[in-house]
């Protein structure tokens, strides 16, 4: 069993089955170079003051790519270097294309909802063709999200965007908020397709490639009712019960998760703010340029000059829209997704914690003598074997999250540094000819 299981965990993550880098089994002991948890609060990545109106986000030496600088170094096996080699050295041989695009609506006597249309094309060659297109809704991508959280519960499995908006905020069949959330689905089915272990699952090929019947013949399948209720009071109990010790690493990992969940959803609270802001900024100007227009109207002698006015303020208008629409697309999205994630992160720590519970549990039930101590024995080996792939397919996985986190937010704010200095550069031009004319409109008076 514990070689089946090595085997396995090495064929998930692309590695020969004889192991990786001879780890040893079990190996949870950090290795040098790790600093302790108290580090990770000396955190100067997001410098953020806790006054909710200091928008100076960032420290002056503060890098949100310097992740070590607000969480500790975390211990790196042997499998998780080999991995993280794997994904850097080798060419993109990117074999599966998918796009998520025409919303429709679909009104029953029973609900109203929206389906997605999924293009699905590849040249794998365990798919019947080259090319698929399915309609899918925003239930069928819950669907697919549970199962690969129950084939792969130690994985990072991508966040799909909520599934309840704010009351009062947008209409659920907005136009603005249909396309968010196309775009989100669009994200979280390529980032399945990229990852190395689920974009093999035979979950997601199923919701890529079956027609809505055969679809909903497959959604029917698996445990039923009772099986499921009670595995999942059978993992509140664990959770209850809790880890007697957890691995140091997986502590760490812990600490990081919930200082980058504080710092990440005070970022996406910011940016939010600013973000309205900016558009009641832009209403408001917008009345500005009529206004001046119907004035010219009335003031034969200041007309030119106003109309100027009125015309610079309309640039300053576009100016500003183009960097709100920039503002929505390159960063938003990104650090909304990234608080997602974070959440996403906690849950997997807890099963992978479950994990380890249900195995402490045994182990104590052996040593009390509670239960057939052979059963228990047999029991115990195969836990064992199971938090061993766990603890390996977390750490692999971890690293190669936080490297695509890395590269994520520094684009993101790379680009809407680009943004603001073209922005300021259109508006600084747009405050010089408004000088320009008033001086004339000064002269004229």
């Amino acid at each position: 069993m514990e070689g089946e299981c090595r085997a396995s965990q090495a064929r998930s993550w692309g590695l020969p089955a004889g192991g990786a880098g001879g780890e040893s089994p079990g190996g949870d002991a950090p290795l040098s170079g790790s600093i302790s948890s108290s580090a990770l609060l000396q955190a100067e990545v997001l410098d953020l003051d806790e006054d909710e109106d200091d928008l100076e986000v960032f420290s002056k030496d503060a890098s949100l790519m310097d992740m070590n600088s607000f969480s500790p170094l975390m211990p790196t096996s042997p499998l998780s270097m080999i991995n993280q080699v794997k994904f850097e050295d080798e060419p993109d041989l990117k074999d599966l294309f998918i796009t998520v695009d025409e919303p429709e609506s679909h009104v029953t006597t029973i609900e109203t909802f929206i389906t997605y249309r999924i293009i699905t094309k590849t040249s794998r060659g365990e798919f019947d063709s080259s090319e698929f297109e399915v309609r899918r809704r925003y239930q069928d991508f819950l669907w697919l999200k549970e199962k690969l959280e129950e084939a792969h519960p130690t994985l990072v499995i991508p966040p799909l965007p909520e599934k309840f908006i704010v009351k009062g905020m947008v209409e659920r069949f907005n136009d603005d908020f249909i396309e968010t959330r196309r775009k989100a689905l669009h994200r979280f089915l390529n980032r399945v397709a990229d990852h190395p272990t689920l974009t093999f699952n035979e979950d997601f090929k199923i919701f890529l490639t079956a027609q809505a019947w055969e679809f909903s013949s497959h959604k029917k399948q698996g445990p039923g009712l009772l099986s499921r209720m009670g595995q999942s009071v059978r993992a509140v109990a664990l959770s209850m019960r809790g880890v007697k010790s957890r691995p140091e690493e997986f502590m760490e990992m812990n600490n990081f998760i919930e200082i980058f969940s504080q710092k990440i959803n005070l970022i996406d609270k910011i940016s939010q703010r600013i973000y309205k802001e900016e558009r009641e900024y832009l209403d408001e100007m917008k009345e500005y340029g009529p206004i001046h227009i119907l004035w010219s109207a009335s003031e034969e002698d200041l007309a030119d000059t106003l109309k100027s006015v009125a015309s610079c303020i309309d640039k300053c208008c576009k100016a500003t829209e183009k960097w709100m629409s920039g503002f929505s697309e390159a960063l938003l999205p990104v650090v909304h997704e990234y608080v997602l994630y974070s959440e996403m992160l906690m849950a997997v720590m807890k099963r992978r914690d479950q994990i380890q519970a249900e195995l402490d549990s045994k182990v104590e039930a052996l040593t009390s003598k509670k239960a057939d101590t052979d059963l228990l024995t047999e029991e115990i080996g195969k836990l064992e074997d199971k938090v061993e792939c766990a603890n390996n397919a977390l750490k692999a996985d971890w690293e190669r999250w936080k490297q695509n986190m890395q590269n994520d937010i520094k684009s993101a704010f790379t680009n809407m540094a680009e943004e603001n200095i073209l922005y300021y550069e259109q508006v600084t031009l747009v405050e010089c000819s408004i000088s320009d004319v008033l001086k004339t409109m000064k002269n004229s008076i």
